[in-house]
């Protein structure tokens, strides 16, 4: 296989990751700005799309280059403090926030949220 079949493989497979629903927005960007690379266009006429900064650009090109077409699309790993709940938590934590009285506006104040949690014994650190 050549680098042009490899290329156009990658092409449609950059347009199949587009279509499909499962992607978050910084993934959607990074696929369309290496597609818009792929064209020919220039940094400075893709960081004219909006949401688009000139940083995005050159570090998608440099991590597709270095790591490959799938690797260039994900985050990558952060720093920071652990999570403190798992899936099942943060269900219930949503779930807490978007009940009782105000459950159509899904707001409920932080101190609140935080009291419960804070008393219930299922929302122990894991």
């Amino acid at each position: 296989m050549n680098i042009m079949q490899k290329e156009e493989l990658g092409i449609k497979f950059l347009q199949s990751f587009k279509s499909s629903a499962k992607r978050n927005q910084r993934e959607f960007e990074r696929a369309n700005v290496l597609l818009l690379l792929h064209k020919g266009k220039k940094d400075a006429e893709i960081a004219d799309f909006p949401e688009v900064e000139r940083t995005m650009i050159w570090r998608t090109r440099k991590r597709y280059l270095e790591e490959g077409l799938e690797k260039s699309l994900q985050e990558r790993e952060r720093s920071g403090q652990p999570r403190k709940y798992g899936p099942p938590q943060e269900a219930e934590i949503i779930a807490l926030a978007c009940s009782g009285p105000r459950r159509r506006q899904c707001k409920v104040g932080f101190g609140i949220i935080n009291r419960e949690i804070k008393s219930a014994e299922r929302f122990r650190e894991h």
